[in-house]
């Protein structure tokens, strides 16, 4: 394994794991304290790190010469991203009463749950593999 790949991997997982935490404290803070949304520093650096995560992941699916197209894990995690974001931004902006908030907040951590599953077991069923 190179340095570089080994920065790289480094770099993403760390960036799954400051997107989630930051995900989940947004969320918290939409059913407790809204008002703490409307920070200037909570609607930029989740983005900042969303792109790091995104960048990372297409830096490391192009240093393996991983194609989505031919990897059926990584297509699955590239429609699971798109409806957690889907689902994210419901949960922290879109959704109209704090019950649809809440639930799309709680399909969003099951999404990211599932990717992370499928990260793991290299396999579109993630953690449905052993079931």
């Amino acid at each position: 394994m190179s340095s570089t790949y080994a920065v790289l991997k480094g770099l993403h997982v760390g960036s799954v794991a400051t997107s989630l935490a930051l995900f989940v404290l947004r969320g918290v803070w939409m059913l407790y304290f809204p008002t703490r949304l409307a920070q200037r520093w909570v609607r930029i650096v989740p983005h900042i790190v969303d792109t790091v995560l995104l960048a990372s992941a297409i830096g490391l699916a192009a240093m393996l010469g991983i194609d989505p197209a031919t990897r059926g894990w990584l297509a699955a995690k590239v429609v699971g991203l798109l409806v957690y974001i889907a689902l994210g931004t419901i949960a922290l902006k879109r959704g109209r009463t704090r019950s649809i908030r809440l639930a799309a907040f709680v399909g969003a951590l099951a999404t990211f749950g599932y990717i992370v599953s499928v990260a793991i077991a290299k396999s579109p069923a993630g953690f449905f593999a052993g079931l």
